[in-house]
């Protein structure tokens, strides 16, 4: 496998922000399937319950790199980020078709390729 070096970072105002950690292990576990990556350790899951920090994390460690999420349920929408960074080839449209499910209202993204340095790919 030729190593790819993407790094998609995604930040969602959501009005369907998860809170539950078992939501948020299992997600994570498919997530990692459907862009047909493998997992090495995790996820390990968490909310926080500190006010004005308030929210849902995880983390899993894949083959070819990691993915991270952070969720805000504080506000209203709610604030979704994903950091999915991989050595391998990524489909980001599953990614995409996957946010739906929190009911964005507004998702900004930057695509990298980190090969070289960081240059931003357009979709």
């Amino acid at each position: 496998m030729a190593l790819v070096h993407k790094h998609l970072i995604i930040r969602a105002e959501t009005k369907n922000t998860p809170t539950s950690p078992q939501w948020a292990h299992k997600w994570l576990t498919q997530l990692v399937e459907k862009i047909g990556m493998v997992i090495c350790q995790g996820p390990i899951t968490a909310y926080v319950n500190d006010e004005g920090n308030r929210g849902l994390t995880g983390l899993v460690v894949i083959e070819t790199s990691h993915i991270a999420l952070h969720c805000w349920d504080e506000s209203n929408p709610g604030l979704f980020q994903l950091d999915v960074y991989t050595c391998g080839p990524l489909d980001e449209q599953i990614i995409f078709d996957e946010l739906k499910q929190f009911d964005p209202v507004k998702v900004e993204y930057k695509y990298l390729d980190r090969e070289k340095g960081l240059t931003e790919i357009q979709l």
